[in-house]
């Protein structure tokens, strides 16, 4: 694999992330597979559960993790916004959350046409491409959250030195209505 050796050792620590309904932002619409979700027009009315996210459009993964290397992708391809990373079990849904690390949030992102990381305070990225799809890499001892650009076969940016004490959930947005494109978590090795 040319550009990022690394990504290949790494796509071999891929699991199955699905979408928590659960967690969801009633603006958000997730596909019936729960792989895919994009932002609606409308708020549905669904239950307040206490891990609701309910100020800001995001969506946790499913399965949370607490040990050992896991990694994703997902598609970001049409997008003109997006956030993906991870938070830790006890992020607080109902107020308004400061994606930092000393807040228990590991991510980067697309806003208005630049791409960041949510260190403390954020740091612009450089990318030489636009990444169509994007690889989360976690390794929860070692205490790194890395992302990858999949299709370019480069490194984005890693958070490292981070000390983990909790669960690690997948943390999606996929940002508002005008941005209609959906984020789609795509099984290991297919590439458009």
């Amino acid at each position: 694999m040319k550009g990022c050796p690394e990504l290949e050792t790494i796509r071999k620590h891929a699991v199955d992330v699905t979408l928590d309904p659960d967690t969801a932002h009633p603006k958000l619409i997730l596909s019936e597979d729960r792989k895919q979700v994009r932002c609606g027009d409308i708020k549905q009315d669904l239950p307040d559960n206490p891990e609701r996210f309910n100020t800001v459009h995001y969506v946790l993964g499913k399965e949370g993790f607490y040990s050992g290397r896991f990694y994703y992708e997902v598609q970001v391809k049409g997008k003109t916004g997006w956030t993906l990373g991870v938070v830790i079990e006890s992020i607080n849904g109902k107020k308004k959350i400061d994606l930092r690390p000393e807040n228990g949030c590991w991510t980067v992102c697309l806003m208005d046409g630049k791409y960041k990381a949510f260190t403390g305070p954020s740091v612009f990225l450089c990318l030489r491409e636009k990444p169509q799809k994007v690889g989360v890499f976690v390794d929860y001892e070692e205490g790194q959250v890395s992302f990858y650009n999949v299709e370019a076969r480069s490194h984005i940016f890693s958070f490292t030195g981070c000390t983990f004490t909790e669960k690690l959930y997948p943390l999606f947005y996929c940002g508002a209505i005008d941005n209609s494109a959906p984020l789609v978590i795509t099984p290991i090795g297919v590439t458009d």
